[in-house]
Parts: structure tokens; sequence; C-alpha cells
């Protein structure tokens, strides 16, 4: 598995136009200490292969030893894309490894399903951990930890472990964007994290101390500072947004996508220079320039690849960081929902019972939303991410347990966990426009949702496989989705997000809650162009509540007198609303900044309406499809540049409560419209119903063209 996320990624860059020459460019830290410990590794189990003794009454220290030196020198290198997940994989690894004593477990039905049999370990390095359930003896063992992943291929058939598979697409990615990376830019950040080490250097040395910078942003920053980056100087006084997002009134469209990406170090490649002007006011006389890399030139389709925007927001570590995170830790959602229902199901026998799972955890988007926006304001976004990562993991490990005890606990686990996740959504959005460039922020938003849209299309049947393949083992579907969150956890924490100068007191005098509340609802009632979106978005959107309530009915109706079930309709057609959504997010990633947002939204709800109100006039599966593919398309056409437009006119100290107020009213009405939907389709019919709501989409999509606030926008 390690080869292959380490081919894949080699293969990836050189198909994007890089070259392998790159790799001769990175700059690694500390990078005799990862030898070391590759050598300590491999060397071990070679000895413990060949029975030496002496190895083997220390393997425990010794693959310690190794594990250890591998986590501070992926640590030392988090900033580079794809080390941070490279980090979690060896820690989840190491884990597994400690508590056994030097062993690598693996679960003896994985080493069953991939084809070995169950008494052989593969390696000298591993032990068999035995079928004995899912009781405290698996957990003592670190069974989540160890190899319980199997690979059932000819060739490649092995088990593999969660933290193999982070290692392995760690490592894929850093490669990657190795390959990809522009020496010509990776030598000017070289360049411009040199002179401001110089002048660290000389500050020391004139006895002036420097600007200390506080907790991880100071340990990944290293000495420069948020001031001295490229992102510090996007940032504009006193209200923590890009350059263009502070004028609230400024209607103006993105820069059309394009311009320099971040790189890596390229000392292979460099001249010397001089800082004379950077440095001029500083150096005392007799004091020396500092010299500095100049780069060569680089081919046109390696600077083309590095300036496409999907490309410059991977080569952004915080953001990839952030990115994957999310992907991970939805991948962990999928599996714990699907085994959260069939657990429910199982205990219960009762389909009531598993719809109530869903209301619970619906409920407190209506309720909650507010309030925690305006928390989020008041917090750090980073730190808000963090912990709800790591409560969203301690509450998920929980419902297991609860659900064995009695299965009315588990409703209010599920309550909490999407309460916390309340949190976590406006900290995340608030956060996003500070990671990346002004004209980046569009793309940013649709990768976002690319990779939710990746978790459904991916996640689902891989989720619905795997926990099948666990049985009467349930319980572990939870645990991997808790280690997701950790994972998550420690992705988020590795990245720099820019501080917000706040506009309001931080003191005693600062306001009350529900003053806060007040003004965040203030600011969006006065921004004429958010809050016409807000009101479009909640009439046009009543129909996406509709569609979760009545699509099984319909897909029931499709299927009468055809060969096919209506369960299978039914996936058929959710499938197609996912590959929409996943064609629909990335291209407006790469063409969206080029069209004025509100004419988009305007597009996206009218076009939206209208495949939905075709629905009705339908029988055929088909053509349904179709059509739901086109939703799929149009869902992001209206929601990603929504999204971008709150973040561009909102104050950053205020995104969380406006964020909050949006998502309470138009999550509040798709509520309704689902109760509404469903005791309409009974006494109607499902396709009226659709049909009647498509065209009410339609018509608030059209209305904004009567709206100037939402035409203009």
């Amino acid at each position: 598995m390690l080869i292959a996320g380490i081919l894949l990624g080699l293969f990836a860059g050189l198909l994007a136009g890089g070259s392998i020459t790159n790799l001769a460019a990175v700059r690694l830290r500390w990078v005799g200490l990862l030898f070391l410990a590759v050598i300590v590794r491999f060397a071990t189990e070679a000895a413990l292969t060949a029975h030496v003794p002496l190895v083997e009454l220390f393997r425990l220290g010794l693959f310690g030893a190794a594990f250890g030196l591998l986590l501070v020198g992926l640590w030392a290198n988090r900033s580079h894309p794809g080390l941070t997940l490279a980090f979690i994989g060896i820690l989840s690894n190491t884990i597994a490894i400690v508590v056994n004593g030097g062993y690598m477990p693996i679960w003896e039905p994985s080493l069953v399903a991939a084809g070995f049999p169950p008494d052989q370990p593969l390696s000298p390095f591993h032990t068999i951990l035995e079928d004995r359930g899912l009781t405290a003896g698996f957990l003592l063992h670190g069974g989540p930890f160890g190899d319980i992943l199997p690979i059932p291929l000819p060739i490649i058939r092995n088990v593999a472990s969660i933290g193999d598979l982070f290692l392995s697409a760690g490592l894929g990615f850093f490669l990657f964007a190795t390959v990809v990376r522009s020496p010509e830019e990776a030598a000017e950040e070289f360049a411009e994290q040199a002179e401001a080490d110089a002048v660290w250097e000389l500050e020391r040395r004139l006895g002036t101390p420097p600007e200390p910078v506080a907790g991880v942003a100071g340990a990944t920053l290293l000495r420069r500072g948020i001031k001295a980056t490229d992102l510090g100087r996007r940032v504009l006084p006193k209200t923590g947004l890009a350059a263009g997002f502070a004028d609230v009134s400024n209607l103006a469209r993105p820069v059309v996508l394009g311009g320099g990406s971040a790189g890596l170090a390229s000392p292979g490649s460099a001249g010397t220079a001089r800082t004379t002007a950077a440095l001029g006011s500083l150096l005392p006389a007799g004091v020396e320039d500092v010299p500095l890399p100049i780069p060569k030139a680089v081919p046109d389709v390696v600077r083309r690849v590095g300036r496409h925007p999907y490309v410059r927001l991977a080569l952004n570590s915080s953001f990839s960081a952030l990115w994957v995170g999310q992907l991970i830790s939805l991948f962990g959602d999928r599996i714990h929902q699907i085994a959260l229902a069939f657990l429910v199901l199982a205990l219960t026998h009762s389909p009531l019972a598993v719809a109530m799972v869903f209301v619970a955890a619906t409920l407190p988007n209506l309720f909650l939303s507010p309030i925690a926006g305006t928390y989020v304001d008041r917090w750090d976004q980073k730190d808000v991410m963090v912990v709800s990562d790591l409560l969203r993991a301690a509450f998920i490990l929980l419902i297991p347990i609860a659900a064995v005890t009695n299965v009315l606990l588990v409703y209010p686990l599920v309550f909490a966990v999407t309460s916390i996740s309340i949190f976590f959504r406006p900290a995340r959005v608030a956060a996003l426009p500070r990671l990346v460039r002004e004209d980046e922020l569009l793309t940013a938003n649709s990768a976002m949702w690319i990779a939710e849209t990746i978790a459904d299309v991916i996640g689902y049947p891989l989720a619905a496989i795997f926990v099948g393949f666990l049985g009467t083992s349930l319980p572990l579907a939870f645990w991997i989705d808790a280690a997701t969150y950790a994972a998550s956890a420690v992705l988020i924490a590795s990245i720099v997000v820019p501080p917000v100068e706040r506009t309001e007191p931080t003191t005693d005098q600062r306001p009350s809650i529900l003053a806060d509340m007040r003004a965040g609802f203030r600011f969006l009632r006065a921004e004429t162009t958010l809050f016409a979106n807000t009101l479009q978005a909640t009439v046009a959107q009543l129909t996406i509540g509709v569609l979760l309530a009545v699509t099984p009915i319909y897909a029931a109706g499709l299927a009468k007198g055809q060969p096919f079930n209506q369960e299978t309709a039914y996936g058929f057609l959710e499938a197609s609303i996912g590959i929409g959504n996943l064609l629909g997010g990335f291209v407006i990633g790469v063409v969206g900044a080029r069209f004025a947002k509100g004419r988009t939204v305007i597009t996206g709800y009218a076009v939206w309406g209208a495949c939905v109100a075709a629905l009705a006039l339908t029988g055929n599966l088909g053509v349904a499809i179709g059509l739901m593919f086109g939703t799929g398309i149009m869902n992001m056409v209206f929601v990603i540049p929504s999204q971008t437009m709150f973040q561009e006119r909102t104050p950053a100290d205020m995104l969380g409560r406006v964020i909050g107020f949006r998502f309470a009213l138009v999550f509040g009405a798709m509520t309704i419209a689902m109760g509404l939907g469903g005791i309409l389709a009974g006494a109607f019919g499902a396709a009226p119903v659709i049909g009647f709501f498509g065209l009410i989409t339609m018509a608030a999509g059209l209305a904004g063209l009567f709206v100037p606030a939402v035409r203009n926008a």
C-alpha cells in the first residue's frame, strides 16, 4: 500500500506536467533523523527475521525509537503538504506497536478475508489478534489501530491499518506537491524565508528581541510571524479580511483565477542575490548584505500547472490540511451512519426508531445555529474546530456502549454530536477566507463541497461494504469514526489561521451573548444583498426538504412494473445527484469566478427548479436519473457562490453569527418542508408534490432578476 501511494503521487504529479527533478529541490528539516529512523525500523525487522536473540529482547525499544524519531522528523516538516497526514499515520501505527510490546497486531477475521491462513502472521513484525469479539481486550491491544483492513487483491494482497492509509496518502500527496511545484516560486519562498531568518539573526546580534508568535502558529511559521508572510500582507488592518473583503458595498467580481503559488526551497537551482532593499534600514555600518537564491526559468507547462486553482490550493499546506481532515472525518461519518442505522434496527426491529435517530440529528440545526455562531465569533476558530473534533470523537465512542445499555441513550448522544458539529461548521466557514488568497476563495469553497460529494459518492458504498464485513462487530465502525475525528483534529491543529483584530471590546465591557446575537441579525438584515440571498434560499430550498422526504416514494413509483426494485431505483437517483454535485463543484471552482455571483445563483435556482419540476412529467428511470444529475450540478451552482458572498461581505469577527442565522432559517425551512412534503405526498402522490415545489424554486430563482441587490451581486 505504501509503495502504491508513492507511485500514485509521482504518476499524478508527472501527469499534471511536473518534473521528477523537482525532488532534488526539496528542503526537509532533520533529514538525517528521518533516514536513521527508517534504517532502525527495517534493520530491526531484518534482524528479527534472522532470529537474532538480542534484537528480539529489545524489539519494543528499537521499534519505539524508530517510530518516535519518525514522528519527530515528520512534525518538524509538517508545513510541507501531506506530511501532517503521514504523521497521523505513523502515530496511529506507533500506538498499536507500543501497546503490543513491539508487535503490530493483525485482526484474525481481516487476515482470513484477505486470503491468508488464520494462524500465520505476515512477518516477524506482526502478531495475530484473535477474533474473540469486540471486547475490552480488543481495545487494550490497540485493535482499531492494528491491521484490520483486508486487501484481497492479487499481487498486492495484504492487510493494512488505518495508519497505513494515512501514511500512504500523505507521502503520495507530498510527492505530488513536490513534483508539480514550480522551482521558480519555490526559490522565491525560500528567499523570503532566508530574508526573514537574516532579519531574525540581525535582531538577535543587535540585542533586539524578536516579537514572539504564540501557540501553534509560532511553531509552524518559525521565525516570521503572520505579518511577515504573504498571507499576512493580504489581511487588512482591523478586519482580518483579505483585500477587497472589507468594503461590504464592493460588488466587483474576484480576479480571474491564476497566479503564483507557494513553493518549496530550491537550493539546487539557485545563484545568489542581495537583500539590500529589504534589510537596509536594519543594517548597521560594517554588516554585509545577505546572499539569497535567484531562481532559474521553468518550463511554461509547469508554470501553468502551478497556477491551476486546485493545484494552488493543494500546495497551500494549511488549506490542504483542513480539506484532508474534513475528507477523513466525512468518510468516518458515512461508516458510523450506516452502522448506527443497522445497530438501532437490530436492537429495536423498528423503522420508526431508526427514523427518530435522524430526527435527533436534525433538530440542533433549528435551535442552536445562531447561538453557536455567536460563540464562534468570540472564540479562536481553529481552537473551536480542534475541540469540536475531539468532543465528537468522545461522543461517538460512547454510542455503541449506550446502544447495548439502553437504546434510548443513543438519541441524546446523536443530538450532542450534531450540536457540536454546529459549532464546527461556522468556525470552518469563518476561518476559510483567511487561509486562502482572495482570488482562490470561490475555488476553496468549491473544493470543500467536492470533499463532501466524494464522501457521498465513494464513501457510502465503501462504508456499506465495510460495515457488512464487520457483521456483529459493529462497534468497530464507531471507533474508526472516532479515530477519523482525532486525525482531523491533529491536521487542523497544524494549520495557521491569521488572527482577527476584533472591532468589538474583548474586556468586561463586551456585549452579552444576546446583544451579540442581535448585532449579527441586525447586520444580516441591513446588508441587503445577503438578506435577500437568505430569503431567496429559504424559499427556493424548500424543495430540498421535499425531495429528502418524498424521493423514496417517487422511486417506488418508478419501479412499478420494472425488473428492478424500489431500493435500486432510489440508489440510482441518489448516486446521480452525488455525481452531479461532484461535477458541478469542480466546474464552479474552475470557471465560477468569471461570472457575477448573483446571476449565477439566480441561474442555479431557476434551472434546478426546472429539473425538479420535470421529474413530475416522467415515469422513466433513465430520464429521472438524468434530471437528478442536473439537480446535482445546479445545486453547486447556487450553493457555492452564495457561501462565497457571505464570506466576502461579512466582517470576520461577525461571520459566525451571520452564517448561524442563515443556517437556522434555511435548515428550518427545509425541515418544515420535509414534514409538509410527506403529508402532501400521502394525499396527492409524490410526483405532483415534487413538481409543485420545483416550480416554487424556479419562481424564487427568477424573482432575483427583479431585486437589484440579488441581480447585481
